[in-house]
């Protein structure tokens, strides 16, 4: 049995394997048979982004669920921090996101929260997983008047805004800060100018204007261009740019620079650190952080821990070490203290936080970083063999490794969300790290092949 499920939930082409409308209602059959099993409440809080597949996959998993005798609680679009939040809210048994993230519109993906707002354990997929590939549930039926009903519910934007705004102090405001902010035509382009809006910011909006196809499309924290465009024409302090389920967060500073994961988890652990609620004085991160953040941490007397790429990875070691900040390069930030899972708008009311109370510029709080030269490169290939017997690659990356030295670092990997290998070279010297990624990218390209355009 091949795997159905990635490193952020299941995720593929909308109406090819895994992510069909068979496979959702699966999902949703497997999910309610072993809550039945396991709970008393029967419940299932369902969010999705803006892509048009949600649709049916929205009414798949819903159908899936109330066949097995459990209640949906539709609550349409909304972040994926905002369905982990509304999950806990409603005492629900789980909560389920329709989303492919940063992915493309004609990607779709399920992800699963249990009761406390976390994403499910490698134990509770592999359980779905058997239940899915089984596809048996006649003897999990319920009876005829136990058949589960659906729900819309109608105040959970509200509801996630409060949450929000309530992780920014109270004694506060962002009255005269000028905000560009770019919601990838994705999950937050309701709630996300309305938090900043009712803080007394003023807001400039871009990609608010969702149609099923524009998500992520040249727009959101994947294609920061145009929000740099925007900080710079509308002369705002800080740019913010979200994906699509709007739980990670990318940042322009007002001279129109990007401020990423590394960035803002930096300026987070040193404000954390000062008002003394770091929390054992460690950080989070993964193995694809740069070198100057660790550098940077090092300086403040913050100890590094590095895990496996992916969000649900940085949020386990967390809990195992009791740390309450983490997060990605790419923009996925934890506060432990606020919410379950990465989230792009709480992110940025914190660092709008530090700005307003330290009276500091992005670009001021940012330069704590000193970035080593990174290149990192996306090659989209046909399928994804274990790199170790991929010949021509791992001669082409041990010569590599000897000739960068101990002057840098390279990590190839494949993505857990898409048929993409992931090249990146770090160093000193941005002409050697460039030459070397694109060598190690030619190797794959050659050795696996380009993957057939869409």
């Amino acid at each position: 049995m091949k795997r159905i499920f990635g490193t952020d939930g299941v995720r593929g082409k909308a109406n090819f394997t895994p992510m069909t409308v068979e496979i959702a209602m699966a999902l949703g059959r497997a999910v309610g048979k072993l809550f039945r099993l396991h709970n008393s409440k029967h419940r299932v809080v369902i969010g999705k982004d803006t892509r048009l597949s949600c649709y049916m996959f929205e009414n798949a998993l819903i159908a899936g669920l109330c066949s097995m005798g459990v209640d949906t609680l539709m609550v349409g679009p909304l972040p994926t921090p905002g369905v982990a939040f509304i999950t806990r809210a409603y005492r629900a048994d789980a909560g389920v996101v329709i989303s492919a993230s940063h992915n493309s519109f004609y990607d779709n993906g399920i992800k699963f929260f249990s009761a406390d707002g976390y994403k499910f354990s490698d134990e509770w997929e592999k359980k779905v997983e058997e239940l899915v590939f089984k596809n048996d549930f006649s003897d999990s039926l319920p009876k005829d008047y136990e058949i589960g009903k659906n729900t819309k519910i109608d105040d959970a934007n509200g509801r996630y805004i409060e949450f929000a705004k309530n992780t920014f102090p109270k004694n506060r405001s962002l009255k005269g800060i000028k905000i560009a902010l770019d919601c990838a035509n994705g999950a937050g382009y309701r709630v996300a100018p309305m938090i900043f809006r009712e803080l007394d910011a003023e807001v400039y909006v871009i990609g608010d204007r969702p149609n099923g196809i524009n998500i992520n499309h040249q727009c959101g924290s994947m294609y920061p261009e145009g929000l740099r465009d925007l900080v710079l024409e509308s002369g705002a302090h800080i740019g913010i740019a979200l994906d699509g389920d709007a739980d990670r967060v990318i940042m322009v500073d007002e001279k129109g620079e990007i401020v990423d994961g590394d960035d803002i988890l930096a300026i987070s652990a040193k404000d954390l650190l000062k008002n003394n609620i770091l929390k054992n004085n460690k950080v989070v991160t993964t193995v694809m952080c740069n070198l100057g953040f660790i550098k940077a941490m090092e300086n403040l007397g913050i100890e590094v821990i590095q895990s496996k790429v992916g969000d649900r990875y940085v949020i386990q070691d967390m809990l195992n070490l009791g740390a309450n900040l983490g997060g990605e390069q790419s923009g996925h930030i934890i506060f432990s203290d606020h919410n379950t899972t990465g989230d792009g708008l709480v992110s940025a009311l914190q660092v709008l936080k530090v700005m307003v109370t330290e009276q500091k510029k992005l670009s001021e709080l940012a330069s704590i970083v000193e970035k080593y030269p990174q290149i990192c490169l996306n090659i989209p290939v046909i399928d994804k063999p274990a790199l170790d017997t991929l010949k021509k690659v791992r001669e082409t990356i041990s010569c590599c490794e000897k000739s960068l030295d101990k002057r840098g670092r390279i990590l190839v990997r494949y993505s857990g969300t898409e048929n993409i290998c992931r090249v990146m070279v770090e160093g000193k010297e941005l002409n050697e790290v460039k030459a070397i990624a694109e060598e190690i990218a030619l190797a794959i390209k050659t050795e696996i092949g380009l993957q057939e355009s869409l």
